[in-house]
């Protein structure tokens, strides 16, 4: 890969996990003395932000792969949210958003840009 340039829209992604990363820091370390489960779970999800925002930054082949995996997860949590009563109206958004995560990431440039073909 060498001298690959990172792609605007990975650099966004990247900056975007770290915002996320740093709410989920504030919210889970909140959240402990209310539901140290809910706490906890929010302090992993946001070390996992912050592991996709370096792997997105420095384009690593794996990097590719979690981010995809984490829309899928988003994907995943919003049926469930939907099979537990939360209105479709309140899902569009995030349902759109991680299709057009998905949709960027298997584009055939932002998978050569990770080292992935």
């Amino acid at each position: 890969m060498g001298s690959q340039q990172r792609p605007t829209g990975i650099t966004v992604l990247a900056v975007l996990a770290v915002i996320g990363g740093l709410f989920g820091l504030l919210g889970g370390v909140a959240l402990l003395g209310f539901s140290p489960l809910v706490g906890l779970i929010a302090l992993i999800v946001a070390v996992v932000d912050f592991v996709f925002a370096y792997g997105a930054w420095t384009l690593k082949p794996w990097g590719w792969t979690l981010g995809v995996a984490l829309q899928a997860i988003s994907i995943l949590g919003i049926i469930l949210s939907l099979s537990q009563g939360a209105s479709i109206g309140s899902q569009i958004l995030p349902v759109a958003i991680a299709a057009i995560i998905l949709y960027y990431l298997f584009r055939k440039d932002i998978q050569e840009a990770f080292g992935r073909m």
